[in-house]
């Protein structure tokens, strides 16, 4: 290879351009806005999901309990606290007096978690309410009663808001 001075010339002025054109694209990267972080949908995190039983368009995102509690629900619980099932109408019309819907925020949000554990593992007789509500605490786990409750308070319309301050149950008499 031989070796002139404009060769020199020309390799001694390309090392300083390419230098200058990486410290100018590194430079300008750096100066780049962050994208604002995209906001999360809450059903890309959900383990399961409900339809709203009142607007059908509105998905409610679930978690592992709740979604556990729907499992129970749809084997068990569907038949009298919800207009419809799986398999057609339930039998909610033809019990007296009538069961709550699953998601009747107006009746079952003021109830505590006590009293619906209660009144699912006893029945609704051992709770002053309808003999028509059968005992599940020998059927279902604890585990299994509490997941009913939390999908209960998950898909409740107007939504379940749980108390500020946690305190007895019941009233002491």
């Amino acid at each position: 290879m031989k070796i002139t001075l404009n060769s020199v010339r020309n390799d001694s002025l390309r090392l300083p351009a390419a230098a200058a054109l990486l410290a100018v694209l590194l430079g300008s990267s750096a100066c780049r806005k962050n994208p604002a972080p995209a906001a999360t949908d809450p059903l890309l995190k959900a383990y399961d999901v409900e339809p709203d039983w009142n607007d059908p368009q509105h998905i409610i995102p679930l978690n592992y309990e709740q979604a556990q509690g729907k499992r129970v629900f749809y084997a068990d619980c569907v038949w009298c606290h919800a207009d419809s099932t799986p398999a057609g109408p339930s039998n909610r019309s033809n019990v007296t007096p009538t069961p709550s819907l699953m998601n009747d925020g107006a009746k079952l949000n003021g109830l505590s978690n006590e009293y619906m554990r209660n009144i699912i593992a006893l029945g609704g007789e051992a709770m002053g309410k309808s003999s028509m509500m059968p005992p599940w605490g020998r059927t279902l786990t604890q585990e299994e009663i509490q997941a009913v409750i939390a999908y209960a308070r998950g898909i409740a319309q107007p939504p379940y808001q749980p108390p500020a301050r946690t305190g007895p149950a019941y009233s002491e008499k």
